[in-house]
Formats: C-alpha cells, sequence, structure tokens
C-alpha cells in the first residue's frame, strides 16, 4: 500500500501532511485513520525503524488536509499524535508547529491561490473546531521555497509564518475554565497541587514550579524523577476537565501538562545563561511523557490566555503587567530553547481574541510511503 506524503519541519516539530482524498483510498474512518497512520509511522516500535515517524513526540505528528473553498475556512485539517513504541495515535488535540506548516505547504500545494503581497491561509482543526491562520509573504505572487526565519530550538532557518490562534477558547471542553475557577486543587503522586485547568489553544493544567518540587533555574535534566508526578498531574486533570471517564485510561497527549516560576536567571537546555529581564516568567511542559525541547504552540496560547486570567497560578508568577498597549500584550516566554513572544490580543472588553507567534516552515520531501501492513501475532 502506498501513501503519498508531504513533510515538513513547522517551528520545533517535524510533520507529514496528507492529502485527506488519497488518505480516504484506504481509511475513511477516523479508527481506520488511526491504524494506517501508526502502520506508515511504525509506531509500535519505540525506534519507528519500520516507518516513517521520527521517535520522538516532536518528530511523531501527522496531519490530513482537505481544500474547502467553500467552508468556513480554507482548509479542514485533522492533526494526529502517533504513539512510539505504542500503535496508538491520538486525536484528541491541535498542533501550532504543524499548523505552521501546513499554511506553507497550501501555498506551496495551491490549496491556496498565492496573493500579490502576502497570503493569508485560514485553517480549521477538525479536532478542536479552532481556526487559525497563518501568513506568508508572497512578493509579486511569488511562492516561497526558503527563507531566513529562525525559531528558538532550531538553529535551521525558514520560511517565516505569522500564526494566529482565533479565539480557539473552550473548544475541547466547552468552556475556558471547565471547572468554573481559575486555579483549582488536584491530587497526583501523594500531593495536593494547585493547577490552573484552562482550554485555549488545548486543554492544559499548569502547575507552580516549586510546589511540584521542580527547580527551572536549571532547564537542562530530563526531569525523570518528576514524570510520575506531572503524569498523576494530567491524568487527575482529565478527570475534572471532563476529558476522560474514571474508567477510561490517561490520555497522553492532552491536556498538556506544565509548571510556572516568575521570572529569574536560568541554564536553557545548550548551556546557554538566560537573563531573568528579558522574560515574563519561565515555563517547562511535558510532550506526551517526555520534557518538551522548547514548548508547543497550542501550550504557549493556554500559557498566554492563562497569564490574562486572574488568580490563575500563572498570573500569580508575573510581575505587574507593563506591556499593554490598546489592547495588545507581548508575553515573553522563558523555555528550556530561549525565550518566546507571544502577542495577546484583546477586544474592547478585554476579552482575549487572539494570540499570535513569529514561526518558521520549510518543505523537507515529498515521497510516496509504502506503508507495511500490521503483522498477525501467532502463538
Amino acid at each position: 500500500m502506498q501513501l503519498r506524503g508531504h513533510w515538513y519541519r513547522g517551528g520545533t516539530s517535524k510533520c507529514w501532511l496528507f492529502d485527506a482524498e488519497d488518505v480516504a483510498r484506504h481509511a475513511t474512518s477516523r479508527e481506520e485513520i488511526r491504524g494506517l497512520l501508526a502502520d506508515a509511522f511504525g509506531a509500535a516500535d519505540a525506534r519507528q525503524l519500520d516507518g516513517v515517524g521520527g521517535g520522538t513526540s516532536t518528530t511523531s505528528k501527522a496531519a490530513v488536509v482537505r481544500a474547502t473553498p467553500d467552508g468556513p475556512a480554507d482548509l479542514d485539517y485533522l492533526f494526529a499524535q502517533v504513539g512510539i513504541g505504542d500503535p496508538t495515535v491520538e486525536l484528541g488535540s491541535n498542533c501550532g508547529n504543524c499548523a505552521t506548516a501546513i499554511a506553507l505547504y497550501a501555498v506551496q500545494s495551491g490549496v491556496v491561490p498565492p496573493g500579490a503581497g502576502t497570503t493569508r491561509v485560514r485553517m480549521r482543526n477538525l479536532n478542536t473546531g479552532a481556526v487559525l491562520s497563518g501568513t506568508i509573504a508572497t512578493p509579486g505572487g511569488s511562492i516561497p521555497t526558503s527563507g531566513l526565519a529562525k525559531v528558538p530550538g532550531s538553529s535551521a532557518p525558514g520560511v517565516p509564518v505569522g500564526l494566529s490562534f482565533h479565539a480557539p477558547w473552550g473548544r475541547t471542553t466547552g468552556a475556558v475554565l471547565p471547572t468554573g475557577s481559575a486555579a483549582d486543587k488536584i491530587a497526583a503522586d501523594g500531593l495536593i497541587l494547585t493547577a490552573t485547568l484552562v482550554d485555549a489553544g488545548a486543554p492544559a493544567v499548569l502547575i507552580p514550579a516549586d510546589e511540584a518540587g521542580i527547580d527551572l533555574s536549571s532547564m537542562t535534566g530530563n526531569l525523570s524523577e518528576h514524570l510520575p508526578t506531572l503524569v498523576a498531574a494530567r491524568a487527575s486533570a482529565g478527570l475534572l476537565m471532563g476529558l476522560r471517564k474514571p474508567e477510561d485510561p490517561p490520555q497522553n497527549a492532552v491536556p498538556k501538562v506544565g509548571v510556572v516560576a516568575a521570572p529569574g536567571d536560568y541554564t536553557a537546555a545548550d548551556g546557554t545563561r538566560i537573563a531573568a529581564d528579558t522574560h515574563d516568567l519561565r515555563v517547562r511542559m511535558l510532550s506526551m511523557l517526555a520534557p518538551h525541547p522548547a514548548i508547543g504552540l497550542t501550550s504557549a496560547v493556554a500559557v498566554s490566555f492563562a497569564a490574562a486570567l486572574p488568580g490563575s497560578v500563572v498570573a500569580k508568577a508575573l510581575r505587574p503587567a507593563d506591556s499593554a498597549h490598546q489592547g495588545r500584550r507581548l508575553l515573553r516566554i522563558g523555555t528550556p530553547a530561549g525565550v518566546i513572544t507571544t502577542e495577546v490580543v484583546s477586544d474592547d472588553n478585554g476579552y482575549v481574541s487572539e494570540v499570535a507567534l513569529h514561526r518558521a516552515a520549510r518543505q523537507l520531501a515529498v515521497a510516496d510511503i509504502d506503508v507495511a501492513q500490521p503483522v498477525a501475532l501467532t502463538a
């Protein structure tokens, strides 16, 4: 079985993009799509040796894309987080880095014709219903194939993409604050932790780093001794947010889980010393069952939105806001890869209407993937 794939780097992730019509030749239901992608990636093997998976959570991603010229957006996409050493595929979340890649793919493949100066690609995420837009420079209608833009977490340049999340609040759970509170108490591995459970960009549980016993003065470690606590926090938060029932197994992709702390000098993953005055707060997130090397964009959106909620653990970690101007506020987030900046846009009533980031993307390959059929187990 062959499946045509377009391989892109978007921000700090790699994502295989598949045309929905090609996928429909092999899989029509979501359950069949899960199986197809698990086989294509070689998900059952922790090395993903017999497939096209990258063997890490940030390089084991896919999206199925369908042009929708008469719909509410230019295209729809179904995001898939493919398991590693586990033939499961989670379809419960979104990925901003993959959306960055999809925006460039849409222009390069002709899904959206290039404009005379810039081209704006509107994308609807089918997992959550959120609408995003990616803006790409297309001077004179030219289609970019390379660029010089870089993002923290990658030294490789790519085509600059301005990515905006348009009010993707409460898309998964039905409420920005699923519990109705900006801060809750959750049980995690024998601890009772303060947590903000927010559904913005993606469902997320954000915990004060000191309560979890995590020191963010250095972000070079693998958090191995803290993983049981963070995974347990995700499981507890999933129940409170209505993402699963008590009898359901915990998910690894959602809610996103991370720890936050006030700004301070810290050592990034590459050993670089990051000064306290360069950022507004420090954040470290999990990606599936491992520390994220930077921060996922949906997590950055959740953190940015929570920062605007009085009483949240994020708001309490911030200094008094002094960068708001005409409904726009820049939030500098210190991550293991360095500092990324989000722009939080509010309407006249102070309600957050958009979160924007600057990203980069590049096409890596177009390939006909020979999808291995699952091997039947015999006695």
